[in-house]
């Protein structure tokens, strides 16, 4: 049954998200066309990730460790496991940030032109364009805005439950004294992962970890902050599996 439900739950999927940005049009529209609207942009942006989880069936449950500041400053730092991470994160997490993405997601319509025009896009084939991106995330930052950013870099492959970081995140973190929030995603690998013949609706469990706050610009303390990131997702996603 799998063969022939999955299929046809992913293509109301890609409708879905096709469904919630026409209603939403003339809003994140017109709130994209400029910088000094993205706080406008982002309540619309939070509306349309929970709008497409709700019409898929999605429900999600947050175990809070310790609860942001909703309007404080951040790096999130989640696991990268689906398609469903972007909507969740917004849905989650509601101080305002950009997202740091592979430039690929500019070809799907629609959302790829409003994720071009809002976030911060990566070639993580190419070290200039790595570089680049720091530096525009480090501007951002710079101006008071949070970032959320995936440290593995890409999904991994389904039998790996959490890849190695990156250290862009715990570099920006040390670098601009702004404090990491490391996020576990459940469940959204077993509900929608990336092959067609799976995907189905479902609870969507998150952890949110212990805030790690930055004490030092150092090499040092950037190993710390990420060593301490994923060693906190990885021992809530074991916990789980246990």
């Amino acid at each position: 049954m799998r063969y022939i439900f999955a299929p046809l739950f992913r293509v109301w999927f890609y409708l879905a998200n096709f469904i919630a940005i026409i209603l939403l049009f003339p809003f994140i529209f017109l709130t994209s066309l400029s910088p000094k609207t993205y706080l406008q942009f982002f309540y619309f942006e939070r509306l349309w990730a929970k709008l497409v989880l709700i019409l898929c069936g999605f429900r999600w449950k947050v175990n809070w460790a310790e609860k942001p500041d909703p309007k404080g400053q951040y790096l999130i730092c989640p696991n990268h496991t689906s398609m469903l991470d972007i909507m969740l994160t917004l849905a989650v997490f509601p101080m305002p940030y950009l997202f740091i993405g592979k430039k690929e997601l500019t070809k799907l319509p629609l959302f790829g032109y409003f994720y071009k025009r809002t976030n911060i896009l990566v070639d993580r084939s190419s070290y200039s364009s790595r570089k680049q991106t720091f530096e525009l995330a480090a501007a951002k930052v710079d101006k008071g805005m949070g970032v959320c950013i995936y440290p593995e870099g890409m999904a991994p492959r389904e039998e790996i439950t959490l890849a190695p970081f990156k250290t862009g995140a715990f570099r920006l973190s040390a670098s601009r004294g702004v404090p990491i929030i490391p996020v576990a995603f459940h469940d959204c690998k077993r509900l929608l992962p990336y092959d067609n013949f799976r995907g189905r609706p479902g609870l969507l469990k998150v952890d949110v970890m212990p805030i790690l706050h930055p004490k030092e610009n150092s090499p040092e303390e950037v190993e710390r902050l990420k060593d301490q990131c994923y060693d906190d997702i990885l021992r809530s996603l074991q916990s789980q599996k246990a």
